[in-house]
């Protein structure tokens, strides 16, 4: 008579295995960190990249389908341009009101150097989505006008959640505004407002994910976001 015992699992099954739990336990524990460290102080954006960078695949799922929904998101990941590495001395010699140089004079601002952002590396479709988002997220900032305070950071996350579908974005804005109730309610109102002005921009503007930066930073400003659908 046949046996039906299964066969123990072998020494490199048991390893996978275990490598698979702290892989998942190292993600959750990340991911908790990074919440955490928002909570405290939600302009900390290193932080929000740190916690999209613990998602699960299934929660890109939503953000892709709805890059796909759009003939420039389709495009953007089937040649998947990248933004490269932007000199700010260049782009201030630019037009006074270009991309290039209202860009410049933003990052200027916040003390920031474009060639210390990392580039990611990419191998599919949902490895560049992050990639683009993380590399265009202060681009974005200039086109729809919000500033890089916490106000700012929560409108920017409802332009994002109103035209990505992603399912960090609302837990971003939820968090600004809770911070902004429990720690700041002098600020809740103005959160609130920018919240509800991102959204409401989101959902009517042309989609920005897949724009080609490099080839706009000459352009007006101005320009640029009458033709998104921005102004």
């Amino acid at each position: 008579m046949e046996s039906t015992t299964s066969a123990a699992p072998t020494g490199r099954g048991w390893m996978g295995a275990l490598r698979g739990v702290y892989d998942r336990a190292d993600r959750e524990i990340r991911g908790w960190k990074a919440a955490l460290k928002l909570f405290r102080d939600p302009s900390r954006l290193d932080q929000v990249f740190e916690l999209d960078e613990v998602l699960d695949e299934e929660s890109v799922r939503p953000v892709l389908e709805a890059i796909r929904s759009h003939e420039r998101g389709r495009a953007a990941l089937a040649s998947r341009p990248r933004v490269g590495a932007l000199d700010l001395d260049d782009l201030s010699r630019l037009a006074p009101g270009s991309v290039g140089r209202s860009y410049a004079e933003h990052m200027r601002r916040l003390g920031l150097d474009p060639a210390a952002i990392p580039e990611k590396e990419v191998w599919d479709d949902a490895s560049y989505a992050r990639a683009h988002l993380y590399e265009t997220h202060d681009l974005w900032h200039v086109v729809t006008g919000f500033e890089a305070d916490i106000a700012g950071e929560v409108g920017l996350q409802a332009f994002y959640a109103a035209q990505l579908h992603g399912r960090l974005p609302p837990v971003l804005v939820s968090g600004g505004l809770l911070h902004g109730v429990l720690t700041d309610p002098g600020d809740w109102e103005r959160r609130l407002a920018s919240v509800v002005r991102g959204y409401e921009m989101g959902k009517r503007a042309e989609l920005l994910f897949g724009v080609v930066w490099r080839a706009e930073l000459e352009r007006p400003l101005e320009d640029l976001q009458r033709h998104l659908g921005l102004a």
